[in-house]
């Protein structure tokens, strides 16, 4: 991290073209699931009870859905899922105690995300709300911020309907067999991507001298590229933009961060917000060992987010 201003054609930067039209897909599972009726008038009968108890579903009472997020995309992670709303039981042929309306649905639930890595640092957060019939995506903070999108969620195992009465600490022990899999169709405001130059990517050997067919990479040798669009860095977590990256003790970028190349995924070795900018970060990734010469294409991947792809040269070792 001795020279972190190299290369003066970045000061004529260009994106690449982020295929907006088509969304991330995010599949987040859940465990733990509980529904919790607001059945109980009585303030001091709530959250007392340590057993467990059954929920009366009735329209108007509101409702608090809880569980825990275990993986997003398959891979290990924690977090909190929490869903508050009215149960409204709306159908077009109801029955005395249902309101009547033109189709069936089931009341208006806001829902939030809070996704932490698999060793708990925070990530981000993911807000929707909606109907039965799918929800739309408000926004987010940390790594999701400004995203927008649709989301759909799949109930594996239903969630018991607990009463209010019942004392939440004791959710994961209280026969607390939901599990839901979410799955969201997100576009995110930006996109993890590698910056181009007049000649190409903005990739270089650690000597800092870029990559080019005149000097291609190696196989096995650690390669620098400067990137934009990964989200905040910590500490502090604030949005991309904000305030200019510090210098040492660097700022690491607070999502997990990693490099498709050649369609396998390589992990990175630095992902520091670039000291004095306010989005562009350094990112140092190595070559696997067994990479083939020719052309190679990298993409970058932040917070399961993923961005559009270069090309660079890789000679045979």
């Amino acid at each position: 991290m001795r020279r972190l201003c190299f290369w003066g054609v970045l000061s004529v930067r260009f994106l690449l073209a982020q295929a907006a039209s088509e969304p991330v897909v995010l599949t987040i599972d859940v465990e733990n699931y509980v529904a919790y009726r607001g059945d109980v008038l009585d303030p001091a009968k709530v959250a007392t009870n340590p057993n467990s108890t059954t929920g009366i579903v009735a329209a108007f009472l509101e409702s608090v859905q809880v569980g825990d997020i275990v993986a997003v995309n398959g891979k290990p992670a924690k977090g909190l899922y929490q869903t508050g709303g009215i149960i409204m039981p709306f159908r077009a042929n109801p029955t005395a105690g249902q309101p009547i309306a033109d189709l069936n649905s089931g009341g208006r639930f806001n829902c939030t995300w809070e996704i932490l890595g698999a060793d708990g640092a925070y990530i981000g957060t993911l807000l929707d709300g909606g109907a039965a019939n799918g929800h739309a995506v408000m926004g987010g903070i940390g790594a999701f911020a400004g995203v927008a999108g649709v989301h759909v969620a799949d109930t594996l195992v239903a969630q018991r309907s607990a009463s209010s009465a019942e004392d939440p600490s004791k959710r994961r022990v209280n026969g607390a067999t939901g599990k839901l899999r979410a799955t969201f169709y997100l576009y995110p405001a930006v996109r993890p991507t590698v910056q181009m130059t007049a000649n190409g990517p903005a990739i270089a050997h650690l000597d800092y001298a870029p990559v080019t067919t005149a000097n291609p990479a190696r196989p096995g040798e650690t390669l620098i590229l400067a990137a934009t669009g990964l989200g905040p860095v910590k500490p502090g977590i604030q949005p991309a933009g904000v305030v200019p990256f510090s210098g040492s003790p660097y700022q690491e970028v607070n999502s997990p961060v990693g490099l498709i190349f050649n369609g396998k995924e390589v992990p990175v070795t630095n992902k520091i917000g670039w000291p004095g900018q306010k989005d562009l970060y350094w990112i140092s990734v190595p070559v696997p060992s067994d990479a083939s010469a020719g052309t190679a294409t990298l993409q970058l991947v932040a917070a399961w987010i993923p961005g559009p792809a270069v090309t660079i040269p890789v000679v045979a070792r």
